[in-house]
């Protein structure tokens, strides 16, 4: 990188403090700071989500994926097209109906509706802990792509340790000042230079360096180019880890109650699928095709930072790199916006600070925002690969959150122990097979596991209570 790639980072980054900044001025409220006053357009809310849903975190993942098994990596992304659409068509609806007469704020807001103040509880503990890792999982994507690039390169210090609390610095500032509406703003900035930088920069230009099209079908083996060079298990695991998180993301709730309208939220989850695949399903995958052929030796993350480095023109880099960064930060902020919003709304003001003032509320969150987001870097720092980190910390929340979530939508058996001992079982179990890394049957993802007992104790306990009775 020169000077020029150095200024174009420089002016994107004050462009999306500033905006930070000009929220921070403007929040009177905690409805402001969470939800956005309820005033968002299906416009921004649909760019918001795929920005927050792919983030930093898939794209580097993507690249990675698109370096190990070619355009077949793209089918991760089409879980996602599944869980918006399912998302939009099933529960924003039930969702908005909800939330016109009862004002919520979070995911466990609704289970409370549902279930009571303990089930609740233990969801916001299950949300948080989740998104700790998810917002960890962005920070170490910028990270290795700013190492990768050679951004920020000091003798006393490892290159990526650096990088860490650097990413980490950028991303605190904007959110913990300007709250949902600076996230969701940025995240519309930000999806538009992602989407702009490798449409008409980064996939054109590293297309023109290998050598065209003709190049990379030469270079790389057939099933590269195939989208069957995945196995029933993997896309399994993909599918039953990344679907229902579309049911229970904070990020997702946040999203539906600052829309006007269930119609503008509707739009909004469909705009999103649409973006994701096979929009940037494809982009992502490719580039880390190209990264292949130029660093075939690399981790297979690294693949994707290099190219931008080493191969792409002067000027360029800056653009390209400031794309990916804008996905990183775009997810980071909404994690930690709904990770706050849980530890606020679900556990401090109903646990320790009960009649605080809206501008101590909105104090107390910014103060929260700062400290999960530090959390959430030596996290980051734990861990060497971006997508591990990502399917962890879905894997938990899936497995502890969903049965009592599609129970509350779906059935008439809103039994709160039982979804209380369904969360603890589900969530529980998830955790002791990643930590423990217990090889399972058929090498299924832990999540499956996990939904599986949940389903079985919420089941379990509904008809031990009805012999009872």
């Amino acid at each position: 990188m020169v000077w020029i790639d150095y200024l174009i980072f420089g002016i994107y980054f004050l462009i999306i403090l500033s905006v930070g900044f000009y929220f921070y001025r403007r929040n009177q409220n905690r409805e402001d700071y969470f939800i956005g006053g309820r005033t968002m357009s299906a416009s921004h809310i649909g760019l918001s989500i795929v920005a927050t849903d792919v983030g930093g975190g898939f794209s580097i993942g993507l690249g990675g994926l698109g370096f190990m098994m070619g355009l077949s990596g793209s089918w991760l992304l089409f879980t996602g097209l599944i869980g918006a659409w399912l998302a939009a068509i099933l529960i924003v609806p039930k969702i908005k109906k909800i939330d016109k007469t009862n004002g919520m704020l979070t995911f466990p807001d609704f289970l409370r509706h549902h279930f009571n103040d303990r089930v609740a509880l233990v969801a916001a503990i299950i949300s948080r802990i989740g998104y700790l890792g998810f917002t960890g999982a962005q920070i170490l994507a910028g990270a290795k792509l700013a190492a990768g690039s050679v951004f920020f390169k000091i003798t006393f210090m490892d290159p990526l340790t650096l990088s860490l609390y650097v990413m980490a610095g950028v991303i605190l500032g904007y959110t913990v000042l300007g709250g949902i509406k600076a996230v969701i703003y940025t995240d519309t900035i930000q999806w538009i230079v992602l989407l702009g930088g490798l449409l008409f920069f980064g996939v054109p230009f590293a297309l023109y360096e290998v050598g065209g099209w003709e190049a990379i079908q030469h270079e790389l083996p057939a099933h590269y180019f195939q989208l069957t060079n995945i196995t029933l298990r993997q896309f399994v695991n993909w599918f039953f880890t990344i679907v229902p998180i579309w049911f229970i993301a904070m990020t997702l709730y946040q999203r539906i109650y600052a829309c006007k309208s269930t119609k503008d939220a509707r739009r909004a989850f469909f705009i999103a699928g649409l973006l994701e695949y096979p929009v940037m399903a494809f982009l992502g995958v490719f580039l880390g095709m190209i990264a292949r052929i130029f660093f075939p030796n690399v981790e297979a993350e690294m693949g994707m930072p290099m190219l931008l480095r080493d191969v792409l023109p002067i000027g360029i880099t800056g653009i390209v790199l400031a794309a990916y960064f804008s996905a990183i930060m775009s997810t980071a902020d909404s994690c930690l916006i709904a990770s706050a919003g849980n530890f606020v709304n679900d556990i401090i003001e109903r646990y320790w600070v009960i009649n605080a003032s809206h501008k101590q509320i909105v104090r107390i969150s910014q103060i929260s925002t700062l400290v999960i987001g530090c959390i959430a870097m030596l996290i980051a720092g734990a861990f060497t690969t971006v997508l591990e980190i990502i399917l962890h910390a879905y894997s938990f929340m899936v497995a502890g959150l969903v049965i009592p979530t599609l129970a509350a939508y779906f059935t008439p058996y809103k039994n709160s122990p039982a979804a209380l001992l369904s969360m603890i079982g589900g969530g529980g179990l998830t955790l002791i097979v990643i930590f423990s890394k217990i090889s399972m049957p058929m090498k299924l993802d832990a999540s499956i596991y996990g939904i599986i007992c949940s389903a079985l104790i919420y089941v379990g306990t509904i008809i031990i209570q009805k012999q009872r009775a």
